[in-house]
């Protein structure tokens, strides 16, 4: 679908210019617009003429950032929502029905597992996981009822990958909705359409904002399944705020040259912490030693900006570690200009059991990071002084 390159495309698609022939698109901090008469009113509301008619439906703002997403992704409709959280919930609601089946990856962010186990059960919505390392287990967790496959590739935190050909064969195989998370990632480094899937979900919040300032979520896809996931969120309210998206579409004008030095520092320091003694194991996804380099060298043109390690000495050395950092920052997100440390085992998953941990790849001792652009030798020697306090 991308007209031209991807950097061109994400710096030149913008929405029509106004009579006052702006070189950059204005905010439209509004909640409704306006009509000439009764007729057109009501020809927007049938549908008939389609035009911005409330901001909650549509707005000049999120055009422009849905549509610049689904030029990087190859998609051919989207929709964007107030966090990524909102976009998993309202695409799998829109689509699931009382008694459907959702089969997924186990390594998902807490969120999502907790909607997974908590809250569309109430639904009498059921998921089966199967592990991210035992893929052939998908198919005799299939049902009569399963109408979605759901996947993050790189997974948070343990950064895992799937192969998103062979997911794109299963859901094929069995008419399932392949529902891919793509936040790790970005459309710039790995476009799940173009193996199969039906729908991308991102949280925008992370990379594609990158500098830690809205939150914000997009659901791109086929334009039939974003049609059903538009009507769902048309009334039901967790549409994204012009400002928000405005800031976001802003952006997305940066996220290549960001990524390739987010990319850049991410190897120079995975490299560095897989020689550390202190390190058990490191994992990227473009280090050869990583179980699935193969992968993700056919999948992703580059290993993205995460990584995750373990630190010998369990959850005491994670904490030590955390306290020990000085540049890098310690906080709940990911993706932004500033490299950040998170200790999953004593923070974000703190509340599951130690079995339930290391079934997700979450040991003990295991450290996310999200390189940041930072110079790489001045997150190195943060991480290194803290290896060693």
């Amino acid at each position: 679908m991308s007209r031209k390159h991807f950097e061109t495309d994400a710096i030149r698609t913008q929405i029509n210019r106004t009579e006052f022939l702006e070189h950059s698109a204005p905010m439209y901090i509004t909640s409704s617009f306006v009509f000439d008469d009764a007729e057109e009113m009501r020809a927007a509301f049938t549908g008939e003429n389609p035009r911005n008619i409330y901001s909650r439906f549509t707005n000049p703002n999120t055009t422009e950032f849905v549509d610049k997403v689904c030029h990087m992704e190859g998609a051919q409709a989207g929709y964007a929502f107030a966090t990524g959280m909102a976009a998993v919930f309202s695409s799998l609601a829109a689509l699931l029905d009382s008694g459907d089946h959702i089969v997924s990856a186990r390594s998902v962010f807490g969120s999502t597992h907790t909607l997974f186990t908590k809250y569309l059960p109430k639904w009498n919505i059921e998921t089966s996981y199967f592990n991210v390392d035992q893929p052939q287990e998908i198919e005799s967790l299939i049902r009569p009822t399963t109408k979605i496959l759901f996947a993050e590739t790189p997974t948070n935190p343990a950064v895992d990958i799937l192969d998103l050909a062979y997911l794109g064969e299963v859901a094929k195989k069995h008419n399932l909705i392949l529902v891919i998370d793509n936040c790790f990632a970005t459309p710039y480094l790995q476009r799940p359409i173009e193996f199969g899937a039906d729908l991308v979900i991102h949280s925008a919040t992370k990379l594609m904002d990158g500098q830690g300032r809205v939150l914000g979520g997009i659901t791109v896809g086929s334009e039939d399944l974003v049609n059903e996931i538009y009507l769902f969120s048309r009334n039901t309210g967790p549409a994204m705020s012009p400002f928000n998206a405005w800031i976001l579409s802003k952006s997305l004008e940066t996220l290549a040259v960001r990524m390739d030095r987010h990319c850049d520092n991410a190897l120079k320091v995975a490299t560095f912490l897989e020689e550390h003694p202190k390190i058990n194991f490191v994992k990227y996804p473009f280090l050869k030693s990583h179980p699935q380099y193969e992968i993700a060298k056919k999948q992703m043109s580059q290993g993205g900006s995460i990584l995750a390690f373990e630190i010998k000495g369990g959850v005491e050395a994670g904490r030590n570690f955390l306290n020990a950092v000085n540049l890098c920052s310690l906080t709940s997100n990911l993706g932004d200009t500033r490299t950040i440390v998170t200790h999953p085992a004593s923070t974000t998953h703190s509340k599951l059991s130690v079995e339930d941990r290391l079934e997700v790849g979450i040991s003990d001792g295991l450290v996310r990071v999200s390189i940041g652009l930072e110079h790489y030798e001045d997150i190195i020697a943060d991480l290194k002084q803290a290896l060693e306090a």
